[in-house]
């Protein structure tokens, strides 16, 4: 199928790998582009690990299954790389994306000789510095959107207002921090 981008989201319960993957969903909709977005259940709990997925393409998407074979992965937990085979079936034309502050020579041993694109974030500072708390998924989505240019900063940061908005309508104190996360992770996300 031209024009199609897989991405699998690598997590643990509660990180938000899930809703991060639907929110990419819902934002790739509103450029114009066919998506998917859902995650793999199974026995999940807090902190266990989860795998979310999306399917991004110019033309109507008639595969309904899991990704074996993606373009791109988020790793939203480093510690996953000592226990899930992150790489598997990863394309070398694409890339990884690691929420992480380990040295490329320790990623590079961890990623089983994985020979494409690497990208780390802090994801922990800066939802720290933005939010108070540690919400990864924010600056992973603002991540995965720079790596693979699904869409443009600017078209991110306006859906992703509107978004927050209606998503924390009751709490809107946090929608500030969340555009933050954002725009910083847009920044820092860097290829290793």
């Amino acid at each position: 199928m031209d024009g199609l981008l897989e991405i699998r989201w690598h997590g643990r319960g509660g990180q938000g790998a899930k809703t991060a993957s639907l929110l990419l969903a819902d934002a790739a909709f509103n450029t114009g582009k066919y998506i998917q977005g859902f995650p793999e259940y199974g026995p999940e709990r807090m902190g266990a690990p989860i795998t979310a997925y999306n399917r991004i393409s110019d033309t109507p998407i008639t595969i309904h299954s899991n990704i074996y074979e993606p373009d791109y992965v988020v790793v939203v937990d480093d510690t996953l790389l000592d226990s899930v085979d992150v790489t598997s079936g990863l394309k070398e034309t694409g890339a990884i994306v690691i929420n992480t502050t380990k040295s490329p020579e320790i990623l590079r041993q961890k990623l089983k000789g994985y020979n494409g694109d690497v990208y780390t974030i802090d994801a922990r500072k800066i939802s720290e510095d933005a939010l108070g708390r540690y919400f990864p998924n924010t600056p992973m989505l603002a991540a995965i959107v720079k790596v693979t240019k699904i869409m443009t900063d600017e078209e991110l940061m306006k859906d992703m207002e509107g978004s927050f908005k209606h998503k924390f309508a009751k709490k809107p104190e946090v929608i500030d921090g969340n555009m933050e996360a954002l725009r910083v992770a847009l920044k820092e996300v860097k290829k290793i």
